[in-house]
C-alpha cells in the first residue's frame, strides 16, 4: 500500500491543499508559471465564453492590463456603448415600424384580446348566487324563509319567531321549548354563514 497516494489525500484529516488543487486545476497558462490556474480570465472581445486560467498572482497581473475596447476606434467604442443600452438589439422610433406591431401576416394578434376586455369592461355584472348547503337550506326552511333572504329580513323573521315561541310569552308553558331550540340554533347557522 502507498502512503503517499492521490486518494489517500482526499480522505486525510488535513490534506496537503497545494497538491489536491495540482490535481483538480490545470496549470497556470502564464508563460514560465507551474503553479494552479485556479482562476479563470475571459480572453477578450470576439471570443466570448472562452477563458485563460492563471494563478492568482498572474490573474491580478492580467485584470489590471485588461480592456475589452483594445483596438477599437473612439467612434466603435461609443456605438457599441450606445446599443449596449437597448442590450444590442435593434429599436426603432415611435411609429415607424408599423409592421413590426402586426403579426408577420399583417394581422394583430393583439386585437382579439383587446376586444374581449373592452367587452368583459361593458358587460354588465351578474352576481351568481352560491348554493345552499344543506344545513343551510334547512335553516331558512325552520325560519319559513325563501333562500334568496338576507340580512334585515333574516333578523326580522328571527324575532317575530322567538317572541311567539318564547316561555314568557306563553305563560311559562314549556311546550314549545324545542321550537325556540331550533329557531336559535337556525338563525346561529345563517349568522355564521354570513347571511345576517
Amino acid at each position: 500500500m502507498k502512503l503517499d497516494s492521490k486518494i489517500f489525500d482526499r480522505i486525510r484529516v488535513k490534506p496537503d491543499r497545494d497538491r489536491l488543487e495540482e490535481d483538480t486545476y490545470p496549470t497556470c497558462q502564464f508563460p514560465g508559471c507551474n503553479r494552479p490556474g485556479t482562476h479563470r480570465a475571459p480572453q477578450g472581445r470576439d471570443r466570448e465564453g472562452m477563458f485563460f486560467n492563471f494563478c492568482v498572482d498572474h490573474v491580478r497581473e492580467y485584470n489590471k492590463s485588461y480592456n475589452y475596447f483594445s483596438g477599437m476606434s473612439d467612434d466603435a467604442v461609443r456605438a457599441y456603448q450606445k446599443d449596449s443600452l437597448t442590450g444590442h438589439r435593434p429599436t426603432w422610433k415611435m411609429g415607424v415600424n408599423r409592421q413590426a406591431a402586426d403579426g408577420p401576416d399583417g394581422f394583430d394578434p393583439r386585437a382579439t384580446g383587446r376586444q374581449r376586455a373592452h367587452a368583459r369592461q361593458n358587460a354588465e355584472h351578474v352576481s351568481r348566487a352560491r348554493k345552499l348547503l344543506a344545513l343551510e337550506k334547512r335553516s331558512f326552511d325552520v325560519l319559513n324563509l325563501p333562500g334568496e333572504a338576507r340580512g334585515d329580513e333574516i333578523k326580522a323573521r328571527y324575532k317575530e319567531l322567538v317572541k311567539l315561541h318564547h316561555p314568557d310569552a306563553n305563560g311559562g308553558g314549556r311546550s314549545s321549548e324545542d321550537r325556540l331550540r331550533e329557531i336559535i340554533q337556525a338563525y346561529n347557522v345563517l349568522k355564521k354563514a354570513g347571511f345576517c
